[in-house]
C-alpha cells in the first residue's frame, strides 16, 4: 500500500497520510480547516515490514483502508521538561 504524506502548515509536527495523492476531500472539512494548507512531503510504501518513526504502520494502513486518511499529531509534551526553563 502506498501513502502520500503531507505536512500541516498551521499545526506544528502534524502530518496527514492519504491513500490517494492530493485527495484532500477524504479528510473531513472541520479537520481540514484546522490543519490549514497541506504541503506534500513524501510518498511511502507501507509494507507489513515497514516501520515508521512515530506511528504504528499497521494502524496507518488500517486507517488508510477504512477512511482513506490518517492524521499524525505531535507527541505529547514531556512532563519532565519545564516550558519556562
Amino acid at each position: 500500500m502506498h501513502a502520500y504524506v503531507y505536512k500541516s502548515q498551521r499545526k506544528a509536527d502534524t502530518f496527514v497520510y492519504l491513500a490517494k495523492r492530493d485527495e484532500f476531500t477524504l479528510v473531513p472539512e472541520p479537520l481540514r480547516t484546522q490543519l490549514g494548507e497541506l504541503s506534500f512531503v513524501l510518498e511511502v510504501a507501507l509494507t507489513p515490514d515497514r516501520t515508521l518513526a512515530r506511528e504504528d504502520a499497521a494502524v496507518v494502513r488500517g486507517n488508510l483502508s477504512a477512511r482513506g486518511f490518517h492524521v499524525q499529531f505531535p507527541p505529547p509534551p514531556d512532563p519532565r521538561v519545564r516550558a519556562d526553563a
